[in-house]
């Protein structure tokens, strides 16, 4: 049966905040949610809280912005799976999509569909893969999924086989993009 950890008073609480900051970045609300499971007396959460703001180790904007462009960078997918990413870790809306605007500024989405699918599908000739109906439904629904828009993905996917423009009837879902 597993042990439930001590309770923690206030500085150990943010000895606790801290070294799970060391390790990785949490959203405000993360963090607020961890220490809530461990704090002996909850007004401690929000006087750490209060104080690692103070320090500057969290903040939401920041963690933001520096989350959409290293996945931009780094893997390449769409402006509206950092947004759903970032809602997943609890961030506003606004702070996400702001920040989502911000490092997809002056990224061309086209040249980003074609780097994701040559990356993912590099050890198949594309036009051999997607001339089976089945296959290029599901290159379709892995491109929605990873963010990218329904009309640029069929742009996209044209250039690779005519059975795309089936693909065009199919309306886009405004939350499946945020």
């Amino acid at each position: 049966m597993a042990r439930k950890p001590p309770e923690l008073e206030a500085p150990e609480l943010l000895d606790y905040a801290l070294r799970a900051l060391a390790a990785r970045a949490y959203s405000v609300a993360e963090l607020r949610d961890r220490l809530k499971r461990r704090a002996a007396n909850p007004e401690d959460v929000e006087t750490v809280l209060d104080r690692l703001r103070q320090y500057g180790y969290i903040n939401d904007r920041k963690l933001a912005e520096a989350f959409a462009s290293a996945r931009l960078a780094n893997q390449g997918i769409g402006k509206a799976r950092v947004i759903r990413d970032l809602r997943k870790r609890r961030v506003a809306r606004e702070i996400a999509e702001r920040a989502a605007e911000d490092a997809y500024r002056d990224a061309d989405e086209i040249e980003l569909i074609e780097a994701f699918l040559r990356r993912k599908y590099r050890s198949q000739p594309l036009e051999l893969l997607l001339a089976d109906n089945r296959n290029l439904a599901s290159v379709y629904r892995r491109l929605r999924s990873a963010g990218f828009t329904a009309s640029n993905s069929i742009t996209v996917l044209k250039r690779f086989t005519r059975e795309a423009e089936a693909l065009e009837g199919i309306e886009e879902n405004p939350e499946e993009t945020a």
